[in-house]
């Protein structure tokens, strides 16, 4: 995998600025009350099979009438703008586990599901109440302000079901502009970037397993012209803090990303019956810090799939940009992974520590 920064402009759609999103909303998009509805018809279909989550797939759930809100959403993951928000979900009045199984039979229209933690869960909670999942160290949920990131998949979905009182807005923000940013103003930071950087497996990883990639995941890497981006400073952080921790120069670059990030990021309310949708590559998420709640009835409320797209774009080495940062411990499997009995098993590696494909 070559290390050579890409030193042109990247003018694909994903590469906005909030004032981009203004003129062009395509990637805002709402259900009908038909298509709400053919989501409770398919679901009273499936709950009679009472197949558990990794079996239901796109055929199991058929959503015809919601054809063109699906091809819509991969087409903005994909090709478009690198992320879509959908409203008016039908989250009023369902049941938790008939939400996880509307959700979960959308998203079977979109990709393939993998698992996101130690409990080798298809959905996660994203909550400071009791319904969060084991996670090793990682800090999902709690209120404090989280900062622009990317989660472990091609793409993630957050359904929101719950706001807190103060329901803090989020926040979306285009690496492909970042990537732009520091073309302009700090082109020799971008070598340093794309060596890239270990991660932490916080602490979810198998017993023969290292706690921290073998390998450095890049930040930024380009194959055909293509780049993407993974970062996550708290991961690397932790990782780095396993070594001796990240030099002042190093330090100062990812304050400076962190900044750039933050001045451009695109802020939304995001509602109950609400989902975001972002690729993992061209995107990162966030939001603005929540006051603590003071009960289990007022904490916020987010059901999260991880999901990956076939042919979702070109990857300068598939195991380490894609797959590095996700197949450890019960992390990676797929939805039929898990429904073959695979949970549990290591994930095979090659000689130099990378996921196999």
């Amino acid at each position: 995998m070559t290390n050579t920064p890409y030193m042109h402009r990247i003018t694909e759609p994903a590469a906005w600025t909030p004032q981009d999103l203004a003129a062009d909303t395509s990637w805002d998009i709402s259900l009908t009350q038909r298509q709400a509805d053919e989501l409770i018809d398919s679901l009273a279909v499936v709950k009679k099979t009472g197949a558990p989550l990794a079996h239901i797939g796109k055929a199991d759930f058929p959503l015809p009438g919601n054809r063109d809100v699906t091809e819509a959403i991969r087409q903005q993951l994909r090709d478009g703008r690198g992320f879509a928000l959908l409203h008016n979900f039908p989250v009023e009045g369902q049941a938790l586990e008939d939400v996880e199984r509307m959700y979960w039979g959308f998203c079977a229209h979109l990709g393939l599901g993998v698992t996101q933690n130690s409990d080798s869960t298809l959905i996660h909670y994203v909550t400071e109440g009791k319904l969060r999942p084991n996670q090793g160290t990682r800090s999902v949920g709690n209120p404090g302000k989280v900062s622009l990131h990317v989660d472990l998949a091609d793409c993630v979905s957050l359904l929101c079901v719950h706001q807190p009182p103060d329901n803090p807005p989020s926040r979306l923000s285009s690496s492909l502009t970042l990537h732009n940013l520091l073309l302009e103003q700090q082109p020799d930071t971008l070598a340093r970037l794309y060596q890239g950087f270990l991660w932490d497996r916080q602490n979810e990883h198998g017993e023969t397993e290292t706690p921290t990639s073998a390998y450095r995941v890049p930040f930024f890497s380009e194959q055909n012209g293509v780049i993407s981006c993974r970062y996550n400073r708290n991961w690397i952080t932790k990782a780095a803090n396993r070594n001796g921790g990240f030099s002042a120069e190093e330090e100062a670059l990812l304050d400076r990303i962190d900044e750039l990030t933050h001045q451009t990021c695109f802020e939304f309310l995001f509602n109950p019956g609400d989902i975001q949708f972002a690729s993992n590559y061209t995107m990162l998420h966030g939001r603005a810090r929540q006051a603590p709640t003071q009960s289990d009835e007022e904490a916020r409320l987010l059901m999260r799939i991880w999901f990956n797209i076939e042919s979702m774009r070109d990857f300068a080495d598939e195991s380490i940009v894609r797959y590095g940062i996700i197949r450890h411990g019960r992390l990676g499997w797929t939805a039929p992974q898990l429904a073959a009995g695979i949970d549990g098993k290591l994930h095979a590696r090659r000689a130099d520590g990378a996921p196999l494909l």
